[in-house]
């Protein structure tokens, strides 16, 4: 029987057992924190790897696995961890941030309920979920920070000047779960 997600066709335990779970969780968590280390300051928000790292685990995980580790990334973070690209802790997250941290969460569990179903194994799709996943990451992040600096400078600050990195990274992301899914074939 095929796997729905990407994750359990790959590592076969993340089937049914819960500490493979618990395992992807943490790699996800990880990779996560490690990604918002890579960037290029930018106002209001820097440019990260983080959100190439969301799509794929959206796109990979499933949407409960891909809640539970963004869940997981945004507990970290609330309680002080340096998982986030500048600073952590409740405070941060309320800051112009918070919008684009939800939209993380939002785009990791919608693409994990659409691959659930089946979507996102071909390059069409996966594209298509790509940039869904961008749209769910960026609307709550330019609403969020248009309460902080207005919506012309959200769109000016917040959107445009990420749309050339945004499109390598879901090109990046594109490539590699188009790989993964290869190698799942061959299994």
């Amino acid at each position: 029987m095929a796997s729905s997600t990407l994750a359990s066709s790959l590592w076969q335990p993340a089937r049914d057992s819960l500490a493979a779970k618990a395992a992807l969780v943490a790699i996800g968590v990880l990779a996560l924190a490690l990604s918002s280390k890579i960037q290029v300051p930018f106002w209001p928000v820097p440019m990260t790897l983080q959100t190439a790292v969301v799509l794929l685990i959206g796109a990979s995980y499933g949407a409960r696995l891909a809640g539970t580790t963004l869940l997981s990334f945004l507990a970290a973070g609330a309680v002080g961890l340096p998982v986030f690209a500048t600073g952590a802790g409740l405070a941060y997250m309320a800051g112009p941030t918070g919008g684009y941290l939800l939209g993380f969460l939002l785009a990791a569990v919608v693409m994990g309920v659409i691959t659930d179903k089946g979507f996102g194994r071909t390059p069409v799709q996966v594209i298509a979920l790509m940039l869904l996943g961008e749209i769910l990451i960026f609307a709550p992040g330019i609403l969020w920070l248009t309460g902080f600096i207005g919506l012309e400078k959200s769109i000016a600050g917040g959107l445009l000047p990420f749309i050339p990195a945004e499109a390598l990274k879901a090109a990046l992301a594109t490539a590699l779960l188009a790989a993964g899914w290869t190698a799942a074939r061959r299994d």
